[in-house]
């Protein structure tokens, strides 16, 4: 009698590969799926597949939602699918190469927008991964409530590699068909192999089988049994074809030519349904997987032999090796045609022997089969929902503090820096020298830095590591700042985006206008003079508002610059004229979509409008940001930055996650801007709303920042905080600690002695004592 669950899993979102797609993970994932729902029938299992790029597929009803595989949104409307479903369980069936992204990086994208626990399975585990391989790996290990391997070989692994073990690590065998033992003369007959010892490899065909190896094998195998034959039975792995036809498998045949055999070898191609395929197996004598690779930490095809009780002769991958420990079979040197010979040979001198293994084989698959499989898989997400953490009740809103005002402080910024300059990401709130360097991050430390009103003299030192990364980032032979560094201090580019030469510029003049020593203050003006007439050729509405930024600042300190001026009258009238192109019923803005950094846009149109004297414009501008500021405001009158999952969708109103700090940050300045401009106290209260958001005065009641070293978490996702603190997310904190904290003085000393231009600030906002 099965053991009941701890807990009712009512509905399970199942992510893989699906047939009709051809490939071991498609048939692995389905039969997982019939396996379930067989073992508990009232169990609701919604498959989310997979499509290889290029490719569309006609699923059947239990394939919910396809994702494209490099589709970004795909994989966020899967998410927002799966929310929707109310799905207990989320279970992963991973491989390389069928997600998106780095290393299949856009995977992390669905699960960090999904609120159900989850549960990954892993159908390769590498010794040596690569950065970015490794990376996922333990990202996927900090999402999910279980790692599922097949093998011990596995545990090992990640235990060795990765430092994943413990509880959090599940093995559970590949899964198997339940099929009665069958003398292999029963079907023979009807495959035409009567009078014949067949040896099997099945599979879809790839040279990574080593195929050729057992062909060059045959010419003494038939030598001392003539009756051998050899079937190799699979289709052409697709990606294969697509590249090159049949040319692998024609080399096989010619192979076979070319030694003599080719009576003794028997090619059936095709895709065979699973009954089918299984009267094959029960067919063989001998099951043969002569692949050149050790790294294999599972195979279907040796779990499927196994379980039919076929003797085995394999070279020692760590499946192999680890299944045909308890004498079901043979292991063989990668690539020995001389050991495969005799171990074949040997084997089929003694039948009795043969007999022996295919019993002692078929024992052991009965404990694998996918009723067992099943059942291992429900406990696990039984377990999942019964431990999954309690979200805490909201506190109420006179015990969360967020009308204090925290002033910058360098602990944080000075933990992501070295003698280069400020590295990007970081595990935790460890530094992840693994992805480098950015001229963005290293450009917005540099304004930072002249904002900072103490420490000076370090933030002074820090100003010249950042400053003189940025000016090795300036490629002038290309007109075009360089963006991303390796740790190594090689550029990985000789041009960046837009968005990076736009916020160089930006920096570059509030160099001009704000650095507290004269000879940075020169460099920014030195620098801004080369850079600024290449700006003309930006295209994006918000590289044209970084500049337009940069370029008022330079005005700022310098009014009768030309080419600054020239930069706020151009890059003004492209914005007012895409602002009044976008304009429709409900949506007054600039694009179609709403992005990230979007209240740069009108903070812009605004300085621009008055530098230049245009009431309309300015309007205009202050109008935009009046409608994104409802955007940006959820039920409670909290403000919710855009989240990601909105950035493509045209004309609807935005989702609500992941929130990121740099929105809030930028609302933050644009409404001390508006404030500035219109004296109108509503806007104090925007940068209050904006402000308050980091310290937990928002839709989870969770704090965005660590205060104490003016950290910052990268974003709150749908149930948590992403608890990584990359240099955006600090520096978009400590940019806001220093904005408010200068409007803040401002306020206490009535507007006298102010160190900002953006006048005063309500008293619901003041800095602690």
């Amino acid at each position: 009698m099965q053991e009941p669950l701890a807990v009712s899993v009512k509905r399970i979102a199942l992510i893989g590969n699906s047939p009709p797609r051809l490939c071991g993970i498609s048939t692995f994932t389905r039969d997982v799926r019939e396996a379930l729902v067989t073992a508990e029938p009232a169990l609701a299992v919604d498959l989310y597949a997979m499509d290889d790029p290029g490719s569309a597929h006609a699923y059947g009803p239990e394939v919910v939602c396809s994702i494209a595989q490099e589709e970004l949104a795909d994989y966020v409307q899967a998410a927002r699918r799966i929310n929707e479903s109310g799905a207990d369980v989320i279970i992963v069936q991973h491989e390389y190469g069928i997600f998106g992204g780095p290393a299949g990086a856009l995977l992390l994208k669905l699960l960090d927008r999904v609120d159900a626990p989850v549960v990954v399975t892993l159908h390769t585990v590498l010794e040596n991964p690569n950065a970015e391989q490794r990376s996922v790996i333990e990202a996927l290990a900090r999402r999910a409530f279980k790692l599922i391997v097949m093998a011990e070989k596995g545990v090992e692994i990640l235990q060795a590699v990765h430092g994943i073990g413990g509880d959090q690590v599940a093995i559970v065998p590949h899964g198997v068909p339940d099929r009665p033992f069958l003398p292999t003369q029963t079907l023979k007959p009807a495959f035409g192999f009567d009078g014949h010892r067949v040896l099997l490899t099945f599979g879809l065909l790839s040279p990574n089988k080593g195929i050729e190896t057992m062909i060059r094998a045959l010419p003494r195998i038939v030598a001392a049994h003539p009756d051998v034959l050899y079937v190799i039975l699979g289709a052409t792995h697709p990606h294969l074809v697509a590249r090159e036809g049949e040319a692998y498998r024609d080399s096989l045949a010619s192979l076979a030519a070319e030694l003599g055999v080719s009576e003794h070898v028997r090619f059936i191609d095709g895709f065979l349904d699973q009954e089918r395929l299984l009267d094959y197996l029960q067919a063989t004598d001998v099951y043969v997987t002569p692949y050149l690779s050790p790294t294999q930490i599972t195979s279907g095809t040796l779990s499927y032999a196994v379980a039919l009780g076929k003797p085995v002769v394999s070279t020692p991958y760590w499946h192999a090796a680890e299944l045909l420990a308890d004498g079901i079979g043979r292991l063989v040197p990668f690539e020995d045609v001389d050991g495969f010979a005799a171990a074949i040979s040997d084997l089929l001198d003694q039948p009795a022997l043969i007999e022996q293994m295919s019993e002692a084989a078929y024992a052991i698959g009965r404990t694998m089969t996918w009723d067992n499989l099943a059942r291992a898989y429900l406990r696990i997400c039984a377990d999942a929902v019964t431990r999954r953490p309690v979200r805490l009740a909201r506190p109420a809103a006179t015990a969360v503090r967020t009308h204090d005002v925290h002033p910058p402080k360098l602990d944080a910024i000075e933990r992501m820096s070295d003698g280069c300059g400020m590295l990007q990401h970081s595990i935790f709130s460890v530094p992840d020298r693994d992805h480098g360097y950015c001229v963005d991050d290293n450009c917005r430390a540099l304004m930072l830095m002249h904002r900072i009103d103490g420490p000076i003299e370090r933030a002074d030192e820090l100003a010249r590591i950042y400053a003189s990364f940025v000016q090795h980032a300036w490629n002038g032979d290309k007109g075009r700042f360089r963006n991303f560094m390796a740790f190594d201090r090689g550029w990985l580019e000789d041009e960046g985006s837009e968005d990076s030469f736009g916020r160089s510029l930006w920096t570059i003049g509030a160099t001009v206008a704000e650095a507290r020593h004269q000879d940075l203050r020169q460099w920014g003006l030195h620098l801004f003079n080369q850079v600024a007439p290449h700006s003309l050729a930006l295209m994006s509405p918000r590289t044209w508002a970084f500049a337009l930024l940069g370029a008022e600042a330079v005005l700022e300190a310098h009014p009768d610059h030309a080419v600054a001026l020239r930069l706020v009258e151009e890059f003004s009238d492209r914005l007012w004229r895409r602002l009044r192109l976008g304009r429709r019923e409900g949506w007054i803005w600039f694009e179609a979509v709403l992005a990230y950094d979007n209240a740069r846009l009108p903070e812009a149109l605004m300085l621009g409008g008055r530098r230049l004297g245009n009431k309309v414009m300015l309007d205009d501008a202050t109008a935009a940001f009046e409608w994104l500021d409802g955007q940006q405001t959820n039920a409670a009158g909290q403000f919710r930055a855009v989240g990601t999952d909105s950035f493509w969708r045209a004309y609807e109103a935005p989702l609500p996650f992941d929130q990121q700090p740099l929105e809030a940050w930028a609302t933050v300045d644009a409404a001390l801007v508006a404030h500035d401009i219109t004296g109108d106290a509503r806007w104090l209260e925007t940068a209050r709303r904006a402000y308050a958001w980091y310290l937990g005065d928002n839709d989870l009641g969770l704090p965005m920042a660590t205060p104490a070293d003016g950290g910052c978490y990268d974003g709150l996702m749908s149930n948590r905080v992403n608890l990584n603190q990359g240099a955006e997310s600090i520096l978009a904190y400590q940019f806001a600690c220093a904005a408010m904290t200068r409007a803040a003085a401002r306020n206490r000393t009535g507007g006298q002695d102010a160190p900002t231009k953006f006048g005063s600030i309500i008293p619901q906002i003041r800095a602690p004592r």
